[in-house]
């Protein structure tokens, strides 16, 4: 099961990476640094009534966009490598790269998606 989610996700990725022409490392951090985390925070700004976090976060990203316009792939590629290299720290509970995307990058995403949900609805 965590092998058949962890290729799920890649080959979304990939196949959305083809379709905008980007490669997979860019979608790769344009989906889980900017998308996952704005679509957090702006369940969040629902919930507290202020559309202030969202808005920090969007300026941050707009900042980068900007200081890095001229090299956002290697930009992504780096960045791509330090959350390789983040996954891989927790090996050393026996864990593997592929075990380590699923829970941190698939499982956590969805269980916080659960509870900002919950607070929206209770």
């Amino acid at each position: 099961m965590i092998q058949t989610t962890f290729n799920a996700v890649a080959i979304s990725l990939l196949k959305i990476a083809k379709k905008l022409n980007i490669t997979y490392n860019q979608i790769n951090i344009i989906v889980y640094y900017l998308l996952i985390p704005l679509s957090w925070t702006i369940l969040i700004d629902i919930w507290i009534g202020l559309p202030i976090t969202s808005a920090i976060l969007a300026c941050i990203w707009i900042g980068i966009f900007i200081a890095t316009h001229n090299y956002f792939k290697e930009w992504c590629d780096w960045a791509f490598k330090g959350s390789v290299d983040f996954l891989n720290w927790f090996n050393r509970w026996g864990g593997n790269y592929t075990l380590n995307s699923v829970i941190i990058c698939v499982a956590i995403p969805i269980l916080v998606y659960i509870g900002l949900i919950l607070l929206l609805i209770i």
